[in-house]
């Protein structure tokens, strides 16, 4: 074993688990590319500023988790925590909301980073697929977005998984809000850290996982009982899409997220089999953002699932996906001659498509049939000097055990047609 491990809080996907990792990052990615989403990818680290300003100072995340650096040339960097900041940053350097086409529609998949406590669920290095709908106020947008994502997840069988929605205002309603919030939780025994985070953004305060807060919470002020007739409006139209689209889900007034940046629209997504650790994903509208990070204004709407807890939450719900073996065809050459002859036609079959291994090393033909069987193929390919000798090699069903001669000159459509 080497003396080097994964650091704390990581983790290595490695076959064949990595393989429900694939598969459920592509279950995502289907109904975004089928909606007009555009594949986007930005680098791992971006200019700390961007976080700070997009994601918000007051956050957890900048304040605690975020690994920020100096480079050798002086820039503060930082290893991404979040999709979004980066996605609009990228767009808007290569002017892609001046196309004329808005909203411009993308989706990203990569890992992000938080220096977190390591637990089950919660890791320090995670992966995401996220959605991001650029440039457009649309309650159908919304709707549009969380609709894909609840495809998606009925798509790898998951059912046991709610959508919670909220409305968080926007620049007209929310100060008049801030300031009931906040008048409110002076009045509470908190914390000095919890106290400056009144004064920078009283709704992170409604986020705080803790009991001693919540408990204290109750009779709080309702950000919906707040909310403009635009806002109301706004709402509720997101609500009639999602239910005449049969798409459940339940409203939850404290729903605020962890980020900054959003306005309106704001869900989430949880699994009730991952214990605290229940959001599964989750996002909302950043109408301002754009122009928080310096650029036009953008109204725009996003979110991001998490690969690693949907697996957790397969895992809850006991379903295993149909991945299709990495190996279907596995050939075993026995003698110099066979071992040419043999790896010419596992190019060919590579190349006509057929997921094709071989016995590399030499293995003598019991241990080659053992690693035949391991690799999970269907079938083997078998041959020897009299098979050759002969114009034929051995057919092999590595289930039934039957074993037939094919012609040399034929193995691609014998080996298709027994495939299936």
């Amino acid at each position: 074993m080497s003396t080097f491990q994964a650091p704390k809080g990581t983790y290595d996907l490695i076959p064949p688990n990595s393989a429900t990792y694939l598969a459920v990052r592509e279950a995502i990615s289907v109904p975004l590319r089928n909606s007009s989403h555009g594949y986007i990818e930005t680098p791992g680290f971006e200019n700390v500023e961007l976080f700070a300003r997009g994601v918000g100072e007051s956050t957890d995340i900048v304040t605690k988790e975020m690994y920020a650096f100096e480079t050798k040339g002086g820039d503060k960097l930082a290893l991404r925590p979040e999709g979004t900041a980066s996605v609009l940053r990228a767009a808007l350097e290569a002017n892609l909301h001046k196309g004329g086409n808005l909203p411009v529609k993308l989706w990203y998949s990569g890992s992000y980073y938080r220096y977190e406590r390591p637990q089950k669920g919660r890791y320090r290095h995670f992966s995401q697929v996220g959605a991001e709908a650029i440039g457009a106020e649309d309650p159908a947008l919304d709707a549009e977005l969380i609709i894909l994502a609840h495809q998606a997840y009925r798509s790898l069988g998951l059912r046991d998984f709610r959508i919670l929605l909220n409305s968080l205002g926007d620049k007209e309603c929310r100060p008049v809000y801030r300031a009931a919030l906040q008048d409110f939780l002076r009045g509470l025994q908190l914390d000095e850290d919890t106290r400056r985070r009144i004064e920078i953004n009283p709704l992170r305060v409604l986020d705080d996982k803790r009991e001693a807060v919540q408990e204290q919470l109750i009779g709080a002020p309702m950000l919906r009982d707040y909310l403009c007739e635009a806002c109301k409006t706004y709402h509720e139209q997101v609500r009639e899409l999602l239910t005449a689209a049969g798409v459940a889900f339940e409203d939850d007034p404290k729903l605020v997220r962890g980020l900054d940046y959003y306005t309106r629209t704001t869900f989430e997504f949880v699994h009730d089999g991952l214990g605290s650790q229940s959001a599964v994903g989750g996002g909302g509208r950043y109408d301002g953002l754009s122009e928080m990070i310096g650029g036009p204004a953008l109204p725009s709407v996003g979110w991001a699932l998490g690969v690693d807890r949907t697996v957790l939450a397969l895992e809850a719900e006991g379903i295993t996906l149909d991945i299709p073996a990495a190996t279907a065809v596995y050939a075993v050459p026995l003698g110099e001659e066979a071992r040419r002859v043999l790896f010419g036609k596992v190019t060919e079959l590579r190349r006509a498509g057929v997921a094709t291994d071989f016995a590399y090393g030499g293995k003598g033909l019991k241990n080659a049939m053992k690693s035949a069987n391991r690799s999970g193929a269907r079938l083997a390919l078998v041959a020897g000097e009299r098979d050759l000798a002969e114009g034929v090699v051995q057919l092999k069903d590595l289930v039934s055990g039957e074993q037939t001669a094919i012609a040399l000159d034929a193995v691609v459509d014998e080996v298709r047609r027994a495939l299936g």
